[in-house]
């Protein structure tokens, strides 16, 4: 919680992300190498057939947001709001829906990138999502000239643009797919490697328990450019 002296942070984002003590936040944030609840970076796992600065580097993109599966894209917050309001507006989010067990999860190829995605759609997770991209609009600054472009550099169909420019993100509601990033872009690397990387991936998390999606997290990005830090969970309750 921020006090009247603190500066604001940049930008806020609102993801799904276990409990900083679960199974599943601590293989992911091994697998990433950097903890986004204290910050402290973490050894990452060897992979087969891919060298350490190679795995260091494609997963260079997700590690700075940290370990987590996107609800509500990082924004700034609107002219006339502030963090308690978000807070609030969350907790309301929070108190009105009600835990549950995510599907099986598997590692898939998500256009150029590693991900892990549930097995089946997840309605719940899905409602959870489109509730928060809509009931905290009002609190997001509308996105600068620069941002439009640079998500435009995506190639968009037209339906993901319009949702650009209502919601701030191509990749919301009908749109959406929960997924948890495992790497950027693996373009630099062979086929064999990214097959390597996948085995590696799925044997990572394979023995884990099943994941519960009981909380929204609040994430914070300090500074422009900074890694993205948990902040705060609120819990399901309803």
């Amino acid at each position: 919680m921020m006090t009247n002296n603190q500066i604001p942070p940049y930008r806020f984002a609102v993801y799904f992300a276990p409990p900083p003590n679960s199974p599943w936040w601590q293989a992911g944030s091994q697998w990433l190498g950097r903890c986004a609840a204290g910050g402290a970076l973490k050894p990452m796992p060897a992979i087969k057939g891919i060298s350490d600065e190679a795995f260091h580097q494609v997963t260079a993109a997700p590690r700075r947001y940290g370990w987590h599966a996107t609800l509500k894209a990082p924004f700034s917050l609107a002219a006339g709001a502030d963090a308690e309001q978000l807070r609030a507006a969350l907790t309301k989010i929070a108190a009105s829906s009600s835990a549950f067990e995510m599907p099986p999860l598997k590692v898939t190829l998500l256009d150029d990138f590693l991900a892990i995605v549930p097995l089946t759609t997840s309605a719940e997770a899905n409602t959870v999502a489109a509730r928060c991209v809509m009931e905290l609009q009002h609190l997001a600054a509308p996105l600068s000239a620069a941002d439009l472009q640079r998500r435009r550099q995506a190639a968009l169909s037209p339906t993901q643009d319009a949702l650009l420019l209502r919601w701030g993100y191509p990749f919301v509601l009908d749109e959406f797919q929960l997924h948890c990033s495992l790497t950027g872009s693996l373009k630099q690397l062979n086929p064999q490697q990214v097959q390597n990387l996948q085995q590696g991936a799925q044997d990572w998390f394979d023995d884990l328990p099943p994941c519960r999606f009981e909380t929204l997290a609040l994430f914070v990005e300090p500074t422009p450019g900074a890694d993205f830090v948990l902040q705060e969970h609120f819990k399901m309750t309803a």
